[in-house]
């Protein structure tokens, strides 16, 4: 089930799999924008945690919480990075103490800055516990 603005709806639950369902669950284009963030994630952070909380897959470091995760709207897939004012340079959306985000619109991924980004993100302490047993 799609919830406004095309975003899939999905319980919580930890993995891959369900992340994966979330992607395949992605409208048209976005759905191509998950996959390429995925592998971007994956191939840059090393044993990356994976979940899916508050409808959206969420990427982090065991035991050192989340640092990464995207939503779908209707004509964006929104990137959020926790601490996001740490990086360079720093993602120009937000406007919360440590967040910052960037809006992918079709055919405009940036895949060389977002590979900077996630790895900076992934060095960073995370937000909240990245796993139940964390």
């Amino acid at each position: 089930m799609l919830l406004t603005g095309g975003n899939p709806q999905m319980a919580k639950a930890d993995g891959n799999g369900p992340v994966q369902t979330y992607i395949s669950a992605m409208p048209g284009w976005k759905r191509g924008i998950g996959q390429r963030l995925d592998q971007l994630i994956c191939s840059n952070v090393p044993g990356v945690q994976k979940a899916v909380r508050w409808n959206s897959p969420m990427y982090g470091k065991p035991g050192q919480g989340w640092f990464v995760s995207f939503h779908v709207f209707t004509h964006y897939v929104k990137v959020t990075f926790f601490h996001g004012s740490s990086l360079r340079p720093a993602p120009t959306g937000g406007s919360g103490k440590e967040a910052r985000w960037i809006d992918i619109h079709e055919d405009d991924l940036s895949e060389a800055q977002l590979a900077r980004w996630i790895k900076q993100a992934a060095a960073l302490p995370g937000w909240g516990k990245s796993s139940e047993s964390a």
